[in-house]
């Protein structure tokens, strides 16, 4: 046998056991596909690849193949991830709202070709998820304009799922009314409470009165199933080709930067990871002279920023408020231990609500990495 015909047997026979390896690998992947769709998480992992590649590099000896051997193991999880969203096209996701509402398009660009399921209220939604009829929640958190809902960081709070993630959905008002009526026309506008706020100068500058109702996709249901032209609706142009509407005006909104930040929950946090650089937690303070500074102190002394700092009223005894922190920071490892162990000198009740690697922003035709 010539050099090259060993060559070839030493190949064929690795070429045997990556084959035997790569059935096993795949069907832990399965597993972690069957995870993800029971716990609501997402197909996309970030942390985890960055994870695995820095990882698995260790391994390579030599240096002249480490570039090629990230080519093979980012090719590898290519393959893994396409196998994982073929498995997970069944997963069900809850939103507040009917089809067009804005938390229906947030779902959309965070999960593909899942199943959409609607819910009439963010309390209906979130308990879908706890009940297991469906995988997980993207709900409304806070509005750049209209500032935090609160409803739903009650949920959050007293609930018992996680958050997974954060996305930041920019929000667009548009004027919407039945196909063939004119801007001038109009003399009512319907919409959801915050949206009017949202366009109030609007709404005031073209002297239309305001109706309210549970949100913008209702509206332009209500208005495209109406028989009155004089009532048109504040919405998304995504509501107005769900209902047939025409779009008279678009961007009514008063500030152009009006983004929304929709958070998923799911029933299972995200994998711990120090990659994992954003988390979200609750806490009560005891009713101590200076209990919340000393709170505060101690985030900031392991080396936390915190990003914001809210509270809500615990509602269980009057003039009692539980306090909702978003910061900066892996929790992984010694210094989120000591931290949290430091905590519970001036706090009553801690709860680590999610870490994930970073809050992405969403963009019409899907994520912004």
């Amino acid at each position: 046998m010539t050099k090259l015909d060993d060559a070839r047997n030493e190949i064929n026979g690795v070429d045997e056991k990556m084959a035997e390896l790569f059935e096993r690998r795949m069907k832990a992947v399965a597993d972690v596909a069957e995870y993800k769709i029971e716990n609501g998480l997402q197909v996309f992992d970030a942390s985890r690849e960055a994870f695995v590649i820095e990882k698995n590099l260790k391994y390579i000896k030599d240096n002249a193949l480490k570039s090629y051997y990230t080519d093979f193991i980012e090719n590898t999880m290519r393959i893994s991830k396409n196998y994982q969203r073929r498995l997970i096209n069944g997963r069900t996701v809850a939103y507040a709202g009917v089809p067009g509402a804005f938390a229906h398009e947030a779902a959309m660009e965070i999960f593909e070709k899942a199943v959409y399921k609607p819910y009439p209220n963010f309390k209906k939604a979130y308990e879908a998820v706890e009940s297991g009829e469906c995988d997980c929640a993207v709900l409304p958190i806070e509005n750049s304009f209209a500032g935090d809902v609160a409803q739903v960081m009650d949920l959050a709070f007293f609930g018992d799922l996680h958050i997974t993630g954060i996305y930041d959905l920019e929000i667009t008002h548009n004027l919407l009314a039945k196909p063939g009526a004119k801007k001038e026309e109009i003399k009512t506008v319907v919409s959801h409470s915050q949206a009017l706020s949202q366009c109030e100068k609007y709404i005031e500058d073209n002297g239309f009165s305001a109706k309210e109702c549970e949100n913008t996709a209702v509206a332009a249901k209500l208005c495209a199933e109406g028989g009155d032209k004089s009532v048109g609706a504040i919405a998304s142009e995504a509501a107005a080709k769900i209902y047939g509407l025409d779009v008279l005006e678009t961007n009514i909104n008063q500030s152009s930067s009006n983004t929304t930040r929709f958070a998923v929950f799911s029933k299972a946090p995200n994998a711990d990871s120090e990659l994992n650089k954003h988390f979200v937690m609750f806490f009560t303070v005891k009713n101590e002279a200076g209990a919340l500074g000393e709170a505060i102190r101690t985030i900031g002394k392991y080396g936390y920023n915190l990003k914001a700092l809210k509270s809500r009223p615990t509602k269980e005894l009057i003039w009692d408020y539980y306090f909702y922190a978003e910061g900066t920071g892996s929790l992984i490892g010694g210094n989120g231990e000591q931290m949290l162990l430091e905590l519970k000198k001036v706090c009553n009740e801690i709860k680590v609500a999610g870490s994930f690697e970073k809050e992405v922003k969403l963009k019409e035709g899907g994520e912004e990495k």
